[in-house]
């Protein structure tokens, strides 16, 4: 299997990279020369899960120890990797392989998720697809038993001390040469009739090799199947940038959250990870899967490979050091905002908010150096650091920068990727979102099993909920009133002394979110804030939390903005 999926994706090189260099190569028309990049602190856009890449053992041997941590650490020469994909092997005998990269990821701050290829070979027949009498499929009278295979991956992981973020329901249905083919149809009907069994773990779907939307679709305008759908999965092989943009899913999939979950750009050749200026395709990629696509999670194929942000040798290469840009800098649980995004021919901006920093990642694709001035707009800063990489230069520490009236001006090197991180203060520059409006735990809410408490200093109002050590205790904001409906960021304020608390998201009464994870702050009176996304309606709307395993966090507030 390991050979014939490398010889897959060497086959289909060509193509992709045909297909992949061609969007790479446009550039959006009709800009002004040398504009000035603004960013908008208060114009608030998706909720980031993180970035990441996939290991494979069954395939490419495993992650050493070193190399977990070159991944998943986020000191110097490390990439800050947030997110690890795993693979579910058909055969339950080898899911011991995938345990101890993903227990050491998640003990590093990262999310794991999994992806099939293939039920186990009980549940699969072969029929005639367009000639090819050997295509696979999963009986249709195995759809139940397929998902407590699915079921099962989940149980032996947490049993095994992992906790998986989510689970697909298969990997690239619809380019399944070498492995099981779903025809849209068919993913519609496992999401509507089984996925909804599956438990413990957020599900997701389609996964499509090239985010074809016909596999999607379906799914979006179906309620039922929406409603067992968490996380809309996408693979971008030679998908075009005009393509990036899902307006059904802004329609339909409010409280859902959208990832790009495979890649490699732009091409898979021998020893390519260090070519410059072709490792810069990355961060471009990158950008314009955060921007245009609007994508929350942005996921490469293999960690470790000659093409790969990790080279063979377990060193970092320069297209890991292209990921770098945003893995070390824009952390899980932090919002993208407005910025001009193309202000100069050649130069990508995108910029994002979070634990009272601002992160603008600028790309200058082009081979002269230029001078580009950025403006903060609702927030302010004193000083900028940035970090370059060129041509000869990785990650490289450039010169601080200092700020005059909301604005700096940076020069950017020819063909390279700056990220400037600045902590920003006024405006909506405090914490994850802007302004909105913060209801009080302990206030206009109802608690079951949770009490009110005043022991630890540092919380707002008049308090903060304490929830017993039990499962299924609960609080309920009762009065939540939005004048739009849509999604919505939920920043929680919470204190938690070690460990990590799960907690299931109610909304109206309907679970939006499964076992959401509330990691540890350090102290009983360390107060941070995570923010999580949820649809809601115009009016007046009810939040529940309610306690997964023995326990939760303590909580302070909540605050509501609309997610735009």
């Amino acid at each position: 299997m390991k050979v014939v999926k490398f010889k897959l994706k060497k086959t289909i090189n060509v193509l992709l990279a045909c297909l992949t260099a061609l969007p790479l190569m446009l550039t959006p028309t009709n800009v002004s020369a040398a504009s000035d990049a603004n960013i908008n602190l208060s114009s608030e856009k998706q909720l980031i899960k993180g970035f990441g890449g996939i290991n494979l053992p069954a395939w490419i041997g495993d992650l050493t120890p070193a190399q977990r941590e070159t991944a998943f650490g986020n000191d110097q020469n490390q990439l800050g990797f947030s997110i690890l994909r795993i693979y579910v092997d058909p055969d339950s005998n080898n899911w011991y392989r995938e345990v101890a990269t993903a227990k050491r990821a998640i003990e590093k701050g990262a999310i794991v998720f999994a992806s099939p290829w293939n039920p186990p070979s009980s549940m699969v027949e072969t029929f005639n697809r367009n000639g090819d009498t050997n295509a696979k499929r999963l009986k249709y009278d195995k759809y139940t038993a397929y998902a407590q295979h699915l079921n099962d991956f989940v149980t032996y992981m947490k049993n095994n001390g992992v906790d998986l973020y989510a689970i697909s329901v298969q990997n690239e249905p619809d380019y399944a040469h070498d492995w099981t083919w779903w025809t849209p149809q068919e993913i519609l009907r496992f999401m509507k009739e089984n996925a909804g069994s599956i438990q413990g773990t957020k599900v997701m779907a389609p996964e499509s090799f090239q985010y074809l939307k016909n596999i999607s679709d379906p799914i979006l305008n179906d309620p039922q199947a929406l409603a067992n759908m968490d996380i809309l999965g996408a693979h971008t092989y030679g998908t075009q940038i005009s393509n990036f943009a899902y307006p059904l899913f802004k329609q339909k999939g409010a409280g859902k959250e959208l990832w790009m979950t495979e890649v490699y750009v732009p091409n898979s050749d021998n020893n390519s990870a260090d070519r410059w200026p072709e490792a810069l395709d990355v961060s471009y990629h990158m950008h314009n899967a955060m921007v245009e696509g609007d994508f929350q999670a942005y996921v490469w194929w293999y960690i470790r490979r000659q093409y790969g942000p990790m080279k063979e040798d377990g060193t970092i290469s320069k297209r890991g050091y292209n990921m770098a840009h945003f893995s070390k800098f824009v952390r899980p649980g932090y919002l993208r905002v407005d910025a001009t995004k193309n202000p100069d021919t050649n130069t990508f901006v995108s910029a994002y908010k979070g634990d009272n920093k601002v992160v603008v990642v600028a790309i200058n694709r082009g081979t002269s150096a230029t001078s580009q001035k950025f403006v903060l707009q609702n927030g302010n800063a004193s000083t900028v650091s940035s970090w370059i990489t060129d041509s000869s230069r990785n990650l490289a520490s450039g010169t601080s920068l200092n700020v005059s009236n909301g604005a700096f001006t940076a020069q950017l090197p020819p063909q390279s990727v700056t990220t400037f991180v600045a902590n920003v203060t006024g405006g909506n520059s405090g914490g994850n979102t802007g302004s909105g409006t913060t209801y009080e735990a302990e206030t206009g809410t109802s608690l079951t099993e949770a009490a009110i408490e005043t022991i630890y200093t540092g919380y707002t109002g008049s308090g903060y909920v304490n929830f017993n050590a039990m499962t299924g205790s609960a609080i309920q904001w009762n009065g939540i009133n939005n004048t739009t409906t849509g999604t919505k960021n939920v920043k929680f304020r919470y204190a938690l002394e070690s460990g990590t608390r799960n907690l299931d998201i109610f909304v109206n009464g309907t679970k939006v979110i499964s076992n959401e994870p509330f990691p540890a702050t350090g102290s009983w009176s360390t107060w941070v804030e995570k923010t999580i996304q949820v649809p809601m309606n115009t009016g007046t709307n009810t939040l529940k939390v309610v306690t997964t395993g023995s326990e939760g966090p303590n909580i302070d507030s909540v605050n509501v903005t609309a997610a735009q």
